[in-house]
């Protein structure tokens, strides 16, 4: 991604607001909380493009930009890069925007790998019709 960058891709799949509780002791906000909303907006991305039950399999490529305080309202974007069979990469970028005085910035970016499971855990095939929904869109781009 390009540092010039000014407006998020993908689409809202989550949106917080940083909390006290949410802070090392110099007043920044945990990466690993950041880290959590990011895995829960991909989670909601992922199950509902694979209609049921995901797990997340891997975190590629994670970076922290700025850091994120107490009363910023973080925003989660999720864009599906690849599917295959039974799994689902997809990009999350997590903007802040505080208020409506200044553009949104991004804070963090990751790539994310989900896998759709079934009710036990075990691998499930991505239905087909997804797919070709996703490869429609794209091709509409």
């Amino acid at each position: 991604m390009s540092d010039s960058q000014v407006r998020p891709e993908g689409i809202l799949s989550l949106q917080t607001i940083a909390m006290p509780a949410d802070t090392n002791w110099s007043g920044d906000v945990f990466g690993g909380w950041i880290v959590s909303q990011m895995d829960l907006a991909g989670a909601i991305h992922a199950e509902r493009f694979s209609k049921g039950r995901c797990a997340t399999i891997s975190i590629n490529q994670m970076t922290f930009l700025v850091p994120v305080k107490v009363g910023d309202v973080i925003s989660c974007y999720t864009k599906i890069l690849k599917v295959g069979k039974t799994s689902i990469q997809m990009e999350i970028e997590v903007w802040d925007s505080h208020d409506d005085s200044r553009p949104p910035i991004r804070v963090t970016e990751g790539v994310f790998t989900f896998v759709a499971v079934d009710v036990k855990g075990n691998k499930r095939l991505i239905p087909e019709e997804a797919k070709q929904k996703l490869l429609e869109s794209q091709s509409a781009q």
